[in-house]
């Protein structure tokens, strides 16, 4: 299987990295669907229209989330409002965070991150199967980038909805890491049981699905090596992940509200603390040239701009 062959009743919203994928796998019928993710609070609007596009008329039966960072549940609460009833069902983890709305431990406050409120009507149990379009998807827990992430997977065509625990290019940040808590081995074995799996094609969080899944596990093992040799470099790359997720949430600003925004977000404190060498805003500095340095944001003036 390739994935220009995957299965007629899945259709992937293949998004940009602000917004994770949305996956839309239709029943049997055609009556109805089912929506993996929604992507980012920017893109809502544009996921509403996406999926009303892709269903065709069908109702959206429901709405399962991998995991709760933002780019992947941003669109719950608007979708739920487009689809009177909806069910959202989210991991087992943080359900309880959700009904509350504890944006400290569904980490937007931590991250400086934004993601408007929902409710969770369920969750999505790893061991348990779910039915997509007609046939059972095994839920799979995948710690590692997030300790409540749950992959689907699809025996009957090898489809894995692998989420941001493997992409085609390597895998997300891996958040327990930068509060002291050890997750380099939850993503080695993740990969383990990736490649155990008869995995035919990949459906990512972010990017194309792939079928090479073989060299996509080697390229993440090799880069899992790398971080597990020097986790200062994890971090590093983390503290210019979320930099550059936040320029990709405002488009631009200036620099010193950049830096700002940096020095009262507790996680980039937290990295800085653990690894970061100099003063928190020499620290901070030094990674906006590099993200400057290797174009993947741009200095105009005294602003900074997503590029």
């Amino acid at each position: 299987m390739t994935p220009a062959t995957l299965a007629s009743d899945i259709t992937v919203l293949e998004r940009g990295w602000l917004s994770s994928n949305n996956i839309l796998v239709h029943a049997p019928d055609g009556a109805s669907a089912v929506l993996v993710d929604s992507g980012h609070v920017n893109h809502a609007a544009q996921t509403e229209a996406l999926v009303a596009h892709a269903l065709r008329g069908a109702r959206l039966e429901r709405l399962l989330n991998t995991h709760l960072h933002s780019d992947h549940c941003g669109g719950n609460a608007t979708l739920a409002r487009a689809h009177a009833g909806l069910p959202i069902e989210v991991p087992p983890g943080p359900f309880d965070a959700v009904q509350r709305w504890d944006d400290v431990a569904l980490s937007y406050a931590p991250t400086g991150q934004r993601c408007e409120r929902f409710t969770a009507s369920g969750v999505l149990r790893p061991g348990s199967r779910v039915t997509l379009g007609g046939r059972p998807w095994e839920v799979i827990a995948a710690p590692g980038h997030d300790p409540d992430a749950v992959m689907l997977f699809d025996a009957r065509d090898g489809v894995l909805l692998s989420a941001d625990a493997l992409w085609q290019n390597g895998f997300g940040v891996v958040f327990p890491e930068l509060e002291g808590v050890r997750a380099f081995d939850d993503v080695a074995a993740v990969l383990d049981l990736i490649e155990r799996l008869p995995v035919a094609v990949v459906v990512p969080g972010h990017g194309a699905p792939f079928d090479d899944v073989a060299a996509a596990l080697a390229r993440a093992r090799s880069r899992l090596a790398g971080f597990v040799a020097d986790p200062a470099r994890h971090t590093r790359h983390a503290a210019k992940v979320l930099m550059k997720y936040h320029l990709m949430e405002v488009g631009e600003e200036p620099l010193a509200e950049l830096l700002a925004w940096c020095e009262r977000t507790s996680l980039h404190r937290a990295m800085h603390a653990s690894h970061g060498r100099g003063s928190l805003h020499e620290w901070t500095l030094g990674l906006v040239d590099d993200l400057v340095g290797v174009g993947a944001l741009a200095r105009i003036d005294d602003r900074i701009a997503d590029a």
